[in-house]
């Protein structure tokens, strides 16, 4: 089951794309797509600026004068580096939370159109999905970076810590793929309730999170319209789902 979730949450992809044009849904994404690349660009110029601090604190801790500029030039790359990983990791949490409020109503009108008057129209307020995405964002941080800590330290283990990087883009992707969903989930579970329904359909939300993550990858147009070709997916597969318990 989880593995024939996976490929229907990629196919899917398609099938938002086709959508997409279709309602004519591309004038909805500028402000999400200028908030993606507005964090991203964030995300780099920290990287950058910080970089020397953090290189600096590292590189205090090497105690001889030989060699010191080259321990400093690592250090100052190490430092960098740091910063755009967690970035990377953060990146996703934030676009989707500030996002919320733009992209739950294309997925609304993507429901609409698949179900037609079976369709549940949203009760949100612009200030309340922002919030819920916010809320669902901090949430999701907090236990992702309970789960990567342990697989970063796993890495270095021989023998096992090939399995590190294989893990923690199946977690990356997973809680990516959760953000997606509750677009779509907010018009028919409560926030308490969304966790449980997204665990119960893991391989959805891995497949889905999966091309986004590799989507981000894509130097500018990933950043831009990933998110939106992801929620169309997204909205698809858990429509489709929703159908599928009644």
């Amino acid at each position: 089951m989880f593995w024939k979730d996976f490929g229907r949450a990629i196919s899917a992809y398609g099938e938002g794309i086709k959508l997409i044009n279709q309602l004519k849904l591309w004038k909805f994404f500028f402000i999400p797509a200028l908030i993606g690349l507005l964090v991203g660009a964030t995300i780099i110029w920290g990287g950058y600026a910080l970089s020397g601090n953090i290189g600096e604190y590292l590189s205090s801790w090497y105690p001889f004068e030989w060699g010191s500029g080259i321990i400093e030039w690592i250090a100052d790359i190490i430092g960098g580096g740091l910063i755009l990983i967690l970035g990377y990791l953060m990146y996703k949490h934030i676009v989707l939370a500030f996002s919320a409020p733009f992209m739950s109503p294309v997925s609304e009108k993507i429901e609409k159109h698949l179900t037609g008057a079976n369709a549940l129209e949203s009760q949100g307020t612009f200030t309340s999905l922002l919030i819920r995405g916010i809320r669902l964002a901090i949430r999701n941080i907090l236990l992702e970076l309970l789960i990567t800590i342990p697989l970063l330290i796993l890495g270095i283990i021989p023998l096992i810590g090939f399995l590190s990087p294989i893990l923690l883009f199946y977690v990356q992707a997973f809680y990516c793929g959760f953000g997606n969903m509750d677009y779509t989930l907010e018009r028919h579970r409560k926030y308490n309730q969304t966790p449980a329904f997204v665990r119960k359909n893991k391989g959805l939300a891995f497949g889905n999170g999966a091309v986004f993550m590799l989507s981000l990858l894509i130097p500018f147009v990933g950043i831009m319209l990933t998110l939106p070709i992801s929620t169309a997916a997204a909205t698809v597969v858990t429509v489709e789902r929703l159908n599928q318990t009644k």
